[in-house]
C-alpha cells in the first residue's frame, strides 16, 4: 500500500484527539494536516489518479492553506488568499470554509524548459468534516452554494474586459459522520457539471466547462466493517478511524496510511494513557500545547475548559495547565 512519511506535528495532532467524541477543535486541526489532507484528495479529486500520497502534497499550496474564511457574497474575494475583509453584506447570514486551500492541478497545468516557461493551473479545494448529515436542510444543496461562491471569488471585480477563460476547477469535500440512513452509511457522492445533449454537430472541450465538483462522504458507526475489497474502502477505513473515538487497532490502521517509523525515536511508553497504541508524543509537546490552545481560543472556549482539557490530554497540574495558557495565549 502506497504510505507516505508523517511528520511530528500530524502525530501530535493524533494524540491530542486519542478521546474526542466529536468534531471539535483537536479533531478539525487533524483534519487540517497535509499527510490527512492528501490521503482525501487522493480517494476524491480525479486529477490526482496515479499519484502518490507524497506527491499530491507537493501538490498544495502551503501558503493558501486557510482555516474558517468567510462564503458570504462581498467577503469571499478577499478572503480566499488569506487577505483581511474589513466589509461585508447588509442582513447576510456570514458563512465559513472549514478548509480552503489552492493545490496544483498537474493535468492541465505545463512545465517548460525554463522556470518561465511553465504554466501553473491550480484547484481550489473546501474540505468541510460535519458531525450529522441531517443538519435541516440538504448537505447537497449547500455543498454547491459553497462551490458557487469559490467559483466567484476567483475574480475580484468582473469587468468587460474579464478573462473567464481563467477560472479555474473548485472542489467541495463533506466528511459526514452522523445521522446517516443504514443503506446510504459508508458511500461517496460525486457531482459535477456535465454536458448533457447537443442538437446539431458541435464538441465542447470538457475543460471548458468541468469546473466544480462536490463529494459528499457519508460514514455512519465507529465500528467499521466493510469488505477489504470493496470500492471506495482504502478512503473510508482510514476516515472511520479519525473520525470517531480511537478504537484499540487505531495506530495499526493509520500505520497503513502514514509511516512513523523515521521518528521512532520520539515516542514513550506510557502507562494508564491510551494514545496511537499506548505510545504518547513527548518531544514536540510544546507545539501540541500551542496548538490545542490557539484551536480552541478560535473556538472561544473559555479559559477554565482550555486549562481543564490541557490537564486531562497532557497529564499537567493545573498550575502548569494554567502557565501554558497564559504563555500561548498571548500570541493571540
Amino acid at each position: 500500500m502506497d504510505r507516505m512519511q508523517g511528520s511530528m506535528g500530524t502525530l501530535s495532532a493524533m494524540q491530542l484527539t486519542a478521546d474526542t467524541s466529536g468534531l471539535d477543535a483537536e479533531c478539525k486541526a487533524l483534519l487540517h494536516r497535509k499527510e490527512v489532507v492528501s490521503i482525501i484528495l487522493k480517494g476524491t479529486v480525479e486529477e490526482y489518479e496515479g499519484y502518490s500520497m507524497e506527491e499530491i502534497m507537493g501538490f498544495i499550496e502551503d501558503d493558501s492553506m486557510e482555516e474558517a474564511k468567510e462564503v458570504s457574497a462581498g467577503r469571499t474575494n478577499a478572503q480566499l488568499r488569506g487577505d483581511n475583509a474589513e466589509f461585508a453584506q447588509l442582513n447576510e447570514k456570514v458563512s465559513f470554509f472549514d478548509l480552503l486551500f489552492r493545490a496544483k492541478n498537474p493535468v492541465l497545468s505545463e512545465e517548460g524548459m525554463l522556470p518561465g516557461d511553465s504554466m501553473r493551473v491550480d484547484l481550489h479545494i473546501d474540505i468541510e468534516p460535519q458531525k450529522t448529515y441531517r443538519p435541516g436542510y440538504p448537505i447537497e444543496k449547500r455543498g454547491l452554494y459553497y462551490l458557487a461562491r469559490s467559483l466567484s471569488a476567483q475574480f475580484s471585480l468582473v469587468t468587460e474586459q474579464t478573462d473567464y477563460g481563467g477560472l479555474e476547477k473548485c472542489y467541495s469535500i463533506w466528511i459526514c459522520r452522523d445521522d446517516i440512513p443504514k443503506p446510504e452509511q459508508y458511500s461517496v457522492s460525486f457531482y459535477g457539471i456535465a454536458n448533457t445533449k447537443n442538437i446539431g454537430d458541435c464538441t465542447v472541450n470538457k475543460k471548458d466547462y468541468d469546473l466544480i465538483k462536490l463529494v459528499i462522504i457519508r460514514l455512519g458507526d465507529k465500528v467499521y466493517n466493510r469488505d477489504e475489497g470493496s470500492e471506495g474502502n482504502w478512503l473510508l477505513r482510514f476516515l472511520n478511524a479519525i473520525m470517531y473515538p480511537h478504537e484499540e487497532d487505531f495506530m495499526d490502521t493509520v500505520s497503513d496510511y502514514i509511516d512513523f517509523s523515521a521518528n521512532e525515536e520520539l515516542w514513550k511508553e506510557t502507562n494508564g494513557m491510551f494514545s496511537l497504541g499506548q505510545c504518547v508524543w513527548e518531544d514536540g509537546r510544546e507545539d501540541g500545547i500551542r496548538a490545542m490552545i490557539r484551536d480552541n481560543l478560535e473556538e472561544r472556549t473559555p479559559a477554565e475548559r482550555i486549562i481543564e482539557k490541557l490537564q486531562r490530554h497532557f497529564e499537567l497540574s493545573k498550575e502548569r495547565a494554567q502557565m501554558y495558557y497564559e504563555k500561548f495565549a498571548q500570541e493571540e
